[in-house]
């Protein structure tokens, strides 16, 4: 029920209450183009008529505010039914506990390096982590258990020096942003989040992608990705506000590869997309932008106005649930989880946790190693250090080499 409507029906409420109460001497009169009825009192002389007109006034009173209260009450639940659908179950630990389990944010790689910032990523994920805790409303963890309850929060390969770390949470403005570091020392080095808005809020996914492989070759994705099937019925709204920040970086400027995803689909015009080879640029212009596109996103979140109807929130979470199973049968890291850390753990956390609103597919993920390079499909990963997604692996035969980017 809305406030007006709230307004109407105590105005509604009142009036026969005041009427039952009131002595003969009191005399209604309406003003055209009120709600409520104003009452003109003339009061009796009498002591005893008017303390008597006072008691009736209190017992109206009460009555009338045991009467709106109940209102509220309706009013209440009515709109708990607009509540976005698809959240998580809470974790049972406090807030400080979920931001530094398994020890983050870390400070030394189980890796092999040569770097004096070995965790290239990991203030991405302290600032993010940072500014969520001063900016979201009501902000919780949330469990990182699948739906076959195995907790996926963290994960290591101590024979291949690879770990995974998984953190998950929600507030009133986002339904889930959950967020992966993955830390192979300078072999490979990931940071990994997605933010989505509660569905109450037609608006896009923030996705971010940051990849570093042997501290040669870098890989840097972070877009707000429109939700519907048509980009332009969407992105227009918003692709205006990123657009000044993605000018101010001309190395982020670049173009996804067709390989892995179509970028027509839930990806903007204004996507920040970059490989490149000189690691300065992860300062100078990728932590930048970064803050810059997540400050923009929470912003736009909280200065949306919230859906009215459920027909508008349903269809809002079945473009996120598109989202999710377009994401999960393309994720290009799908192989790299599965060595690293076995079939069933990596589809597990694929499906239950990076994209848990997605439909497994009959015929399971393609899970062939690394993806991005690596071993070509069928191939087994034998190189230490967490294996290089990114890498140029030759078969025997050398007319066969194959290469992937």
């Amino acid at each position: 029920m809305k406030p007006q409507h709230l307004l109407a029906s105590a105005c509604i409420a009142v009036a026969p209450l005041v009427n039952a109460f009131s002595p003969p001497s009191v005399v209604p009169s309406r003003r055209k183009g009120r709600c409520c009825s104003q009452l003109t009192i003339t009061l009796s002389s009498n002591p005893t008529a008017t303390a008597l007109h006072q008691t009736f006034n209190a017992e109206a009173l009460s009555e009338l505010e045991d009467r709106i209260a109940e209102l509220v009450t309706l009013n209440n639940e009515a709109s708990s039914k607009l509540i976005s659908p698809g959240r998580s179950v809470l974790s049972s630990s406090t807030l400080d506990e979920a931001t530094s389990a398994h020890g983050m944010p870390w400070t030394t790689t189980i890796g092999r390096s040569d770097e004096t910032n070995p965790l290239l990523y990991m203030p991405f994920w302290s600032w993010q982590l940072s500014f969520m805790q001063s900016n979201l409303s009501n902000l919780h963890p949330l469990s990182c258990n699948t739906t076959s309850d195995v907790n996926v929060s963290f994960n290591e390969n101590t024979q291949k020096r690879a770990r995974i770390v998984n953190h998950c949470y929600a507030s009133d403005e986002y339904r889930k942003i959950r967020m992966t570091y993955y830390d192979a020392g300078d072999s490979v080095q990931v940071f990994n989040s997605v933010w989505y808005p509660d569905a109450k809020y037609n608006l896009p996914v923030l996705g971010i992608d940051l990849l570093s492989f042997n501290r040669k070759r870098y890989l840097a994705i972070v877009d707000f990705q429109p939700l519907h099937e048509s980009e332009e019925d969407h992105a227009n709204t918003y692709e205006h506000i990123m657009h000044p920040i993605k000018e101010k970086h001309d190395n982020l400027k670049g173009r996804m590869s067709s390989k892995f995803y179509d970028e027509t689909q839930f990806f903007s015009k204004e996507m920040l997309f970059a490989r490149f080879e000189d690691g300065k640029i992860v300062d100078q212009d990728l932590f930048p932008a970064f803050k810059a596109y997540v400050q923009t996103h929470v912003d736009l979140v909280q200065r949306t106005p919230a859906a009215m109807t459920a027909s508008e929130i349903d269809a809002t979470f079945n473009r996120q649930q598109a989202y999710d199973t377009y994401s999960a049968s393309r994720d290009p890291a799908a192989g790299l989880f599965a060595s690293m850390f076995g079939k069933e753990w990596a589809e597990d956390f694929i499906y239950d946790f990076l994209f848990s609103l997605s439909e497994r597919s009959d015929d399971g993920l393609d899970l062939s190693p690394p993806s991005f390079g690596g071993p070509p499909k069928g191939g087994q990963d034998s190189r230490p250090g967490g294996g290089n997604p990114y890498a140029v692996v030759k078969k025997p035969d050398a007319s066969k080499s194959v290469q992937r980017v």
